[in-house]
């Protein structure tokens, strides 16, 4: 069993939990979120938090607590802090720009890339850098992902998008003789 999940989980000051109906929603002063509770664990707020626990005491249901009580943490520190992820776009005719709700990628195929940018997220582009900014971190890091894997970084050069931060492994080219 997780023994993070076995501590309660603070609430900051201006944050509400309620949990109603198998249903937990954490409501923020910059967004509320919502989460489907699991049929295998119960979620209580008290004085000194949110206390999450399984229901039985079962292998399934101890897998699940650990990651169900990630996913509150998750929501509490969304609502208040917010996730971001920053991506890095390298080589010679690759850039990309917002307009509106849809980010215009251009990766070097016959046709301009667009897609649409999910509701409550921010985008913003700045020379060579997108930054992805939102209260959900599962909706950041997939939309991040999605756009990482339109044009992932080759080996030999390291042209593509890449996250702020990744290393690269590189390849060494050709020999000559």
């Amino acid at each position: 069993m997780s023994r993070l999940a076995k501590l309660p989980i603070a609430i900051p000051a201006k944050t509400e939990v309620t949990v109603k109906g198998g249903t937990i929603e954490v409501k923020g002063p910059k967004a509320t979120l919502t989460r489907a509770g699991h049929r295998l664990i119960s979620v209580e707020v008290g004085k000194e938090g949110v206390q999450v626990s399984p229901k039985t005491d079962t292998l399934e249901s101890r897998a699940a607590l650990g990651t169900y009580a990630s996913h509150v943490r998750n929501m509490i520190e969304g609502v208040n802090k917010g996730f971001s992820k920053k991506l890095l776009i390298e080589g010679v005719g690759l850039k990309w720009d917002v307009q509106g709700k849809t980010l215009n990628l251009s990766l070097g195929f016959s046709h301009p890339v667009k897609l649409a940018i999910p509701e409550g997220l921010t985008v913003s582009v700045e020379k060579g850098a997108l930054s992805v900014v939102g209260p959900d971190k599962e909706v950041v890091g997939q939309f991040a992902a999605n756009v990482r894997a339109l044009k992932k970084p080759e080996p030999y050069k390291g042209k593509g998008i890449r996250y702020e931060g990744e290393v690269i492994r590189r390849k060494q080219g050709k020999k000559a003789v």
